[in-house]
């Protein structure tokens, strides 16, 4: 077991950093198929009446909802709990394991669905699952930052992108094995599930194995640390324990979470808004939400390597300043009629929601260094399990209690966008606010290798 030792991936001279985006790419692009669970929703109420649900006998859509946000929430849990252990253990041990836990909750979810057990579909896919999701989530990022001083806010949004981007393969590769699996008996969950495990195993394993950190001594070819100074980045390093005890970490806890919670909300009803403000079809509805998951994960690229030209704090200003303008700007698309204006708002709102995720880990960095950066990167995503709460259920039971109250479905949202900007200029305060880390917070006789460009 010493191959999966931190010891026994650091680098030796001849190896190419560039291969390191691949093996984090490898593993996000596998444990983002969470983002494309709901392809597994309608089959999973028909596995006793296989064409159509039976009431009383099969589990229903809120039931099955849970299993989301179980998995989303474990997530942020678990990321804060072991983000410690991540940063001892190194990438390969750590990425071994999310590889473990992913895929065996696949399994664990696949025997839930064969015996018909709600509970353990939630241990599974939800607990296990999201364990796995969580180490998967943030040993990469760590390990990426390390290997490009020169580019953090880059090499975070490759791998963070490929997240963005899993449910691009995994609801149609769902869709192809349930189609494939399916009987007269069965919808064919089960089995698309272990099938799911044996091919993302050998994906996140491929990611462990070439994974690598650098020594410490390492920094790229030709590169050297800026002279210029910047207030916003530190030289220092503050450890994971003593990072939330400074305001800062709290500052951009809730800065991640009002920029989650405005987008998730959009990204969740994305199809069903699209209807109801338009009058489209549900097949053109699907289509817009898969555009909308393409430019949550070009997001994740384009406006993190911005990042690192005019700094993370400009960035999240321009998210949440043109966020909330365009978000009050959508009930005026549906006014006007103009159906592409609307898609074109909406797609720059989901690109700097996907931005705001790559984004922080490279704000993480500057403030705090590099030494558990990724303890305190898990830590704060529990802001991403705050917002996978708050966002779908502002935006769900507000326009469903609009609806019910007899307000038009096309204007059923105003109040819930208006809402959402809000949130936006909360997120906005507190990102202002935001100043360089006292140096009573900082490790005694460590300093930052590499700090980040100005």
């Amino acid at each position: 077991m010493r191959f999966l030792d931190r010891e026994a991936t650091v680098a030796g001279p001849d190896f190419s950093r560039w291969l390191v985006p691949p093996a984090a790419i490898a593993v996000h692009m596998c444990i983002g198929e969470v983002y494309g669970f709901s392809v597994f929703n309608v089959p999973l109420t028909r596995l006793v009446g296989v064409t159509e649900s039976l009431r009383g006998e099969d589990w229903t859509i809120p039931q099955i909802g849970w299993v989301y946000s179980i998995a989303l929430v474990m997530l942020g849990l678990s990321a804060a709990v072991l983000g410690k252990w991540v940063e001892r253990s190194g990438p390969r041990k750590a990425m071994t394991a999310s590889a473990a836990c992913f895929c065996g909750g696949l399994v664990l979810a696949a025997a839930g669905v064969h015996w018909h057990q709600l509970w353990l579909l939630y241990l599974g896919y939800g607990v296990v699952g999201g364990i796995g999701l969580g180490l998967g989530y943030i040993a990469p990022v760590s390990t990426l930052m390390k290997w490009f001083p020169d580019r953090p806010g880059m090499a975070t949004g490759m791998a963070i992108m490929g997240f963005g981007g899993g449910a691009l393969i995994g609801s149609p590769l769902g869709v192809q094995l349930m189609d494939h699996f399916k009987s007269a008996t069965s919808p064919g969950v089960a089995p698309a599930f272990v099938t799911m495990a044996l091919l993302y195993a050998v994906f996140m394993l491929f990611g462990a194995w070439i994974v690598r950190v650098p020594s410490a001594d390492w920094r790229p070819p030709g590169w050297l640390p800026p002279t210029r100074t910047n207030a916003m980045i530190t030289s220092a390093q503050v450890t994971a324990d003593q990072a939330v005890r400074t305001p800062q970490f709290w500052l951009l806890w809730v800065v991640l979470c009002m920029n989650v919670s405005a987008g998730i909300g959009i990204l969740g009803q994305a199809s069903l808004m699209c209807q109801d403000l338009f009058g489209v079809s549900a097949a053109i509805g699907g289509g817009f939400a898969g555009l909308l998951s393409l430019f949550n994960m070009g997001g994740r690229f384009l406006w993190s390597s911005v990042s690192d030209h005019i700094g993370r704090r400009a960035v999240y200003c321009v998210f949440f300043l043109l966020g909330a303008l365009f978000y009050c700007l959508i009930p005026q698309t549906q006014r006007l009629g103009s159906q592409a204006l609307f898609v074109a708002v909406t797609a720059v709102i989901i690109s700097m929601y996907g931005g705001g995720f790559a984004t922080i880990p490279a704000y993480l960095r500057d403030l705090f260094g590099t030494h558990q950066v990724g303890a305190i990167h898990g830590r704060l995503i529990t802001s991403w399990s705050m917002a996978a709460i708050v966002g779908p259920v502002l935006i769900n039971y507000i326009s469903t209690s609009n609806k019910e109250a007899g307000v038009p479905r096309a204007e059923a949202y105003n109040s819930t966008l208006y809402l959402m900007a809000a949130l936006l200029m909360v997120g906005l305060v507190a990102n202002l606010l935001v100043r360089p880390v006292d140096s009573r917070h900082h490790l005694e006789g460590h300093s930052n290798p590499h700090p980040s460009p100005p």
